[in-house]
């Protein structure tokens, strides 16, 4: 059985390429049951990142930091649900939050994701964002199954 795993990199030089990546992995993400993890430094612009996705989504309510609330739920112009999860509060704790319904059902976007990362599916889209100057980042971009990589593989 070949590797479905795949890597590709991306520099991105301004907010507006970080808002063409989100919307390009939401076309490829659309009616999809999926998790993509979000992973970088504070400031990195992880959250920045899933407002763009979600609103290419077509979510209408405002997109902001689930960090004191740990989880929230939108809902794509599709009806599925976006579920975004910051895990950051949750560092050693090691019961299961019963995040397995967001996983199965619609998008889920996941902030921290170290930290609750024996509760992920085994195939979700990895995505590392290192800081560069001013709005310079670098993203890189990773499959762990099937469909994250024929999502990765179509990604421009």
């Amino acid at each position: 059985m070949e590797n479905s795993n795949m890597k590709k990199i991306f520099n991105i030089e301004n907010l507006e390429q970080t808002a063409a990546l989100a919307r390009q992995i939401a076309d490829l993400s659309k009616g999809k049951v999926l998790t993509i993890t979000l992973d970088g430094d504070l400031g990195a612009g992880k959250t920045t990142w899933t407002k763009s996705f979600g609103k290419a989504l077509g979510v209408k309510n405002t997109i902001n930091s689930p960090t004191f609330t740990i989880m929230k739920s939108y809902k794509q112009a599709d009806g599925n649900p976006l579920w975004h999860l910051d895990a950051y509060r949750l560092e050693g704790l090691s019961q299961d939050l019963g995040f397995d319904e967001c996983f199965d059902d619609g998008i889920a976007v996941v902030e921290w994701s170290d930290y609750i990362s024996d509760q992920l599916p085994a195939d979700h889209l990895s995505i590392s964002i290192e800081n560069g100057n001013d709005e310079e980042r670098v993203f890189t971009i990773e499959s762990n199954g099937p469909l994250s990589s024929s999502i990765l593989e179509e990604l421009k």
